[in-house]
């Protein structure tokens, strides 16, 4: 209720009352205490009576309204204030959520958070609907971990595949969900969820997850095909031919991962794991001095023992894919 319509309320009740009073002269003897006592219109003192009954109504209800909107179960997110201009700021409403999200992922309240998201995302523009996507789909991941945890199985899936459904090719949520039946004993439902993930986007940690299970069921020839398949799909993708020639290399087929490390060579001379490899090949051949050679390529260009990745959004550079950038704060920006 508005404060407009209940002072026009009010005035109405006042004009009611004035009426009934002038034709309805009963009076009421009302004692207020000890000798005071005063007498009144009957119909005055119903109005006083309904007027206040409608004034405490008005209060609590009031009240309740701003418990709802700005405690957020037992706390106040943070409220950014309109620009200060001639004209209102259309933007207001949605920038302010904004705002009191950012505030409760800051201090991991993930599911206050998402509350606040299904808003933002409602209200967002055609041109953001993808990166606040990925913001919901980051809360849904973030609530699945915690249940993780606490083997909440149900729970678990359920908000991974929230997830996946906002955002198919979110990498954090297909592994964890993976993972999520792999602890329940369903590896083939793991593998499918895995599979699916591959089709959006072969990312490595992905594609390592069916290789482990292709592994363990001693199923070589599916692990080389897994990343032939992926690499016909991203020929560009030199995380992906690293793949292959580390699987070739597993399997001892050493003529293969030595072209397939060569190949690489040409395009990214500068990348240690790539020498580390040469050097492991040529060992095995007995070739020592060359595997020295390229053992010490490989020390002096660094000592990362993984693929290394960039944000695709603020472009900062990780040793390995992460589920969430530690530079910008979003999540499934990590690119090999």
């Amino acid at each position: 209720m508005s404060i407009r319509f209940g002072l026009i309320v009010g005035l109405l009740v006042a004009i009611l009352v004035t009426y009934l009073t002038s034709i309805n002269p009963a009076r009421v003897h009302v004692a207020l205490g000890g000798d005071w006592a005063v007498d009144v219109p009957l119909m005055a003192l119903v109005a006083v009576v309904f007027v206040a009954g409608a004034a405490l109504a008005l209060v609590l209800g009031i009240l309740r309204d701003v418990t709802r909107r700005y405690a957020g179960r037992g706390d106040s997110p943070v409220r950014a204030a309109p620009a200060a201009s001639g004209a209102a700021d259309p933007s207001w409403p949605a920038a302010s959520e904004a705002a009191a999200r950012d505030a409760l992922i800051d201090r991991r309240r993930w599911a206050d958070a998402l509350e606040i998201q299904a808003r933002v995302l409602q209200a967002a523009a055609r041109e953001d609907r993808a990166a606040e996507e990925a913001t919901l789909a980051g809360l849904h991941y973030e609530i699945a971990r915690e249940r993780f945890e606490k083997n909440d199985h149900t729970a678990t899936t359920s908000h991974l595949k929230e997830a996946l459904r906002v955002q198919p090719g979110f990498v954090p949520a297909a592994l964890l969900l993976g993972d999520a039946y792999l602890k329940a004993g369903e590896p083939r439902e793991a593998q499918r969820v895995w599979e699916r993930a591959v089709e959006v986007r072969p990312a490595l940690p992905v594609l390592a997850r069916i290789e482990q299970l292709h592994r363990a069921g001693g199923r070589p020839s599916r692990m080389i095909s897994l990343y032939q398949d992926a690499l016909a799909r991203h020929p560009d993708n030199p995380a992906l031919a690293f793949g292959l020639g580390r699987v070739y290399f597993e399997l001892a087929m050493l003529d293969e991962a030595a072209e397939q490390f060569q190949k690489m060579e040409v395009r990214a001379p500068d990348l240690p794991l790539i020498h580390a490899y040469l050097g492991a090949i040529l060992e095995r051949r007995g070739q020592f001095r060359e595997a020295m050679e390229e053992y010490r390529r490989a020390l002096k260009q660094g000592d990362g023992i993984e693929w290394p990745h960039r944000c695709a959004a603020c472009g900062a550079t990780h040793s390995r894919w992460v589920d969430r950038c530690p530079s910008c704060r979003r999540w499934n920006t990590s690119r090999p």
